[in-house]
């Protein structure tokens, strides 16, 4: 049995001559939330469409739940749901008749979608015509459909995108409710990194088509030495007590100095060291490069 929900091998697609997806190898492991990232054109919703069978992959380099795609092709959908660029709702119809709608469409008993509209947020406005939603609501509706068919896997394509930061804080809550609560498989693409460091288990960096990085989060920071940010009211003096001292200066910014971080213990002599010398430390603290920073470094390598 296979442990991933989702799994390409060596996944190459091309428009004409351009090449979209290159040698694309993802490993999304059953029960994580995957954040799939990369800049605008890097191949995030190609690929996604591929997952889909949206767009046609070569034999045995998409595997859904272990099983090839194309032969598989029924089986895999059902247990598939999606969001991808803007939710297909009818702006006409209220939230609840989009949801009834698509459970007539499914063969579903339409009592679910009570449950639905309630695990999204949206029972108070169930009766609004869809039209009338904010964009986080036809963000969240378009979740619920892609859920009503309770789906293991769901890929959202840049769920966020658009949503002002109460719709993207809901968004990031339903989506670590569903995989901790509802045990689904999540599949998301982003380009705002701080968005997916704060809710995926697992992380796989794509861009120009390639897969750069692959790895669990903790992988990812792992890339990125910790440093030391010290603030202090004199940087000349600051620099040379602690070049004296052997640390390694990272970067001097106009306040600020930033050095290799070792271990505690080297951080409390070397805070104390600079208080001995008559330095004022206005802060001292540990700091990860964020995910930007990482993503700049991956990228940059390629």
């Amino acid at each position: 049995m296979s442990n991933f929900a989702i799994e390409t091998v060596g996944l190459t697609y091309n428009f004409g001559s351009q090449t979209v997806v290159k040698d694309l190898s993802l490993q999304v492991p059953k029960g994580s939330i995957y954040g799939f990232l990369g800049p605008n054109g890097a191949g995030k919703t190609t690929t996604i469409k591929i997952l889909l069978n949206l767009l046609k992959s070569p034999a045995d380099q998409v595997f859904i739940f272990g099983k090839d795609i194309n032969s598989n092709r029924i089986a895999s959908l059902k247990r598939m749901g999606a969001l991808v660029e803007q939710p297909a709702i009818y702006g006409h119809l209220t939230g609840k008749e989009n949801l009834v709608n698509r459970c007539i469409l499914l063969g579903i008993r339409k009592s679910k979608c009570a449950e639905m509209l309630s695990l999204v947020g949206l029972t108070d406005a169930a009766d609004k015509k869809a039209g009338k939603y904010s964009l986080g609501m036809k963000q969240r509706l378009g979740i619920a459909l892609a859920l009503v068919s309770d789906p293991e896997l769901l890929l959202l394509d840049e769920p966020t995108n658009g949503l002002d930061p109460n719709g993207i804080i809901e968004i990031r809550n339903l989506m670590i409710e569903l995989a901790t609560k509802h045990q689904k498989t999540i599949l998301v693409s982003s380009h705002l990194l701080a968005e997916i460091e704060r809710t995926a288990t697992h992380v796989g960096i794509i861009n120009k088509g390639e897969l750069l990085f692959q790895g669990t989060i903790n992988d990812l920071h792992s890339l990125s030495k910790p440093t030391i940010k010290i603030e202090t009211n004199d940087l000349e003096k600051t620099s040379a007590i602690l070049i004296n001292a052997g640390a390694e200066i990272v970067q001097k910014e106009e306040h600020t100095i930033s050095i290799t971080f070792k271990n505690k213990e080297d951080m409390g002599y070397l805070n104390t060291l600079l208080v001995q010398n008559g330095i004022t430390v206005y802060a001292i603290s540990k700091e990860r490069k964020d995910l930007e920073n990482l993503f700049l470094d991956i990228t940059s390598k390629n």
